[in-house]
């Protein structure tokens, strides 16, 4: 058989071709979304006729993070395409940052014709070894007769075991060719994760039961796995059921409710003076007994491996082996969060628990100091009146709008440091979207665009700090074109500030390039189609957020802050950041 032929006045019919076949294998997978512009154009014409919509991007970066939020939210495989060549290589960032963050993302990306291999045809490039190092796994479709075969491996690859990106490189010219179904059509759906969900041995899940039964000092610290496996819920059931505290990372961040007495807040490398969790430092510190969830006990996690105690007793839960004891010996209980949790709930059930609620009471009365201190040393922060506008003033501000459906999304640098401080999560499962995988900049936009896309109705925030935004705000462009309801907050206090404050504390002085212009960003919103709000003044705050979190479309609110104005972060501390 021959490609399809367009006939004169006629668009191309795409039915029987290998366009064709990927889109109805797509559909297979419940995706109803595909982030990208125009390539491959056979394949978003063969979806399109398919119902599938095509979700557009300005720049292929900003596009893989979208598709990382999406999936984030969503617990469905995100969908990216690129064209080859330089395309193809700005996939690479968000990839990696979704290989770290253990995101399901399939990238779908044109190649160059068959025919035209290895002739240095146009912006042709050795996408296996590009893909090879930010994915699970990259092949290339050289067959018309193995397309299920590819695209199940793909999404296979993307939801089994730790959930990470993969990569299927599509040359143009097979896009085209007639595809022969196979003999025995395909049934099975790979578009969600956790695909299958394991359980490690039964004995190890008694042992960890018993550790958490007699322990005198146990904490737990959920990371970002829990959202992954969709535990929060049975991570509350445990927190109450064994009055067990709770701290999170900042990717964990809403995977319990914070207003819970037996919740301390996000921990790790910024419990300085103002931080959430200072006054918690010591139930950190002098744990006995510590059962990590989904916690890849990273730097920032661990305030440089300097906060989890080194004299403890860990239980580490993970779906990744090679996560489990890395940095700190532990428990192994390898498998699916939600399904370990809600087994150590039905044991502990039949364990003695009197130690936990005789416990109980000084330890909530403990953690509620804490808070208390936490409320009384930053209260002149969060309420300042101060100009420029202190961010922790437009964090008390946003924080009282919060609901638990609002989905929160920040920036890298200070903007998610920000977030995880100062903003209060008010269920099990509210989500905080931070890229924390590789970190960054300029992610926070287009993450938010992903959010609103899997979560239409639900109130979406981005926090972005005006060096970040710069990155990718001719998303906003993206969005007002799809008509998104976001609110987009821009911090701008005209520089580059983890980058100043950090050069400031280790070398006493910084390089030239940290200070940036005062960009009027609401015009820039305004010429991209979006409504702009400038906020000089704290007192003009809650009408713009107000504004920005009910009107229709995007709204952004370019706010003036304090260039001295810096997070809790411990290593700053008694040192001049400014």
């Amino acid at each position: 058989m021959s490609a399809p032929k367009k006939k004169s006045g006629r668009p191309l019919n795409f039915n029987g071709t290998v366009a064709d076949a990927l889109a109805k294998g797509l559909l297979r997978h419940g995706v109803n979304m595909v982030f990208g512009q125009s390539l491959p154009s056979a394949l978003h014409l063969a979806a399109k006729s398919h119902g599938i919509r095509q979700a557009w991007y300005r720049t292929e970066n900003a596009g893989g993070a979208m598709a990382d939020a999406f999936a984030r939210v969503s617990h469905r495989v995100g969908v990216v395409t690129a064209q080859n060549g330089p395309a193809a290589t700005l996939l690479v960032p968000p990839l990696a940052e979704a290989l770290k963050a253990s995101v399901p993302v399939v990238a779908l990306v044109q190649e160059v014709a068959l025919t035209q291999t290895d002739k240095n045809a146009f912006q042709e490039y050795d996408h296996m070894a590009l893909f090879g190092a930010c994915t699970k796994w990259v092949r290339r479709l050289d067959q018309a007769s193995r397309v299920d075969d590819y695209l199940d491996m793909a999404f296979r690859a993307a939801v089994s075991g730790r959930p990470g990106p993969a990569a299927l490189l599509l040359p143009a010219d097979l896009l085209l060719a007639p595809c022969e179904p196979g003999e025995v059509p395909r049934s099975q759906s790979l578009g969600c994760y956790p695909l299958e969900r394991t359980m490690p041995g039964y004995l190890h899940l008694e042992q960890a039961a018993d550790m958490l039964a007699q322990a005198e000092r146990p904490l737990v610290i959920a990371g970002g796995g829990v959202h992954l496996s969709a535990a929060s819920e049975e991570l509350a059931m445990l927190q109450e059921d064994a009055s067990l505290p709770v701290a999170t990372t900042v990717m964990g961040k809403g995977s319990v409710d914070e207003n819970h007495p037996l919740s301390l807040g996000v921990v790790g490398y910024f419990m300085g003076t103002g931080g959430m969790a200072k006054f918690q430092r010591d139930l950190v510190e002098q744990a006995d007994l510590v059962l990590l969830i989904g916690n890849r006990t990273n730097q920032n996690g661990t305030d440089s491996w300097t906060l989890y105690p080194p004299n403890a007793r860990y239980i580490h839960i993970d779906a990744d082996p090679m996560e489990i004891g890395r940095n700190y010996e532990a428990l192994p209980l390898l498998g699916d969060a939600k399904l370990i949790l809600s087994e150590l709930i039905t044991i502990l059930g039949g364990r003695d628990l009197s130690r936990r609620l005789a416990a109980r009471p000084a330890l909530e009365q403990s953690i509620a100091r804490g808070k208390k201190r936490h409320q009384q040393e930053a209260k002149s922060l969060l309420r300042s009146r101060r100009k420029p506008i202190r961010p922790e003033r437009v964090m008390y501000e946003l924080n009282r709008r919060l609901t638990p459906e609002t989905v929160v999304v920040s920036d890298a640098s200070y903007s998610s440091i920000w977030i995880a401080n100062y903003l209060t999560s008010l269920a099990p499962g509210m989500r905080f979207i931070t890229p924390r995988g590789l970190a960054g900049l300029g992610w926070g936009l287009p993450m938010a665009i992903g959010a609103k896309l899997a979560q239409p109705k639900a109130p979406v925030v981005c926090l972005a700090g005006d060096g970040g935004f710069a990155h990718s705000w001719a998303e906003l462009e993206a969005a007002a074109r799809m008509g998104l309801d976001l609110a987009v907050l821009v911090l701008n206090n005209r520089i580059l500030g983890y980058q100043k404050h950090a050069e400031n504390v280790k070398f006493g002085d910084h390089t030239d390039a940290v200070y940036m212009s005062d960009v009027n960003h609401a015009a820039v919103a305004e010429a991209c189609g979006c409504r702009g709000i400038k906020v000089r003044k704290p007192s003009e705050l809650a009408n713009a957020l107000d504004s920005a979190m009910t009107e229709p479309g995007p709204v952004l609110v370019d706010i003036l802050t304090d260039p001295k104005a810096y997070p809790p972060i411990t290593s700053f501390e008694g040192k001049l950041a400014m």
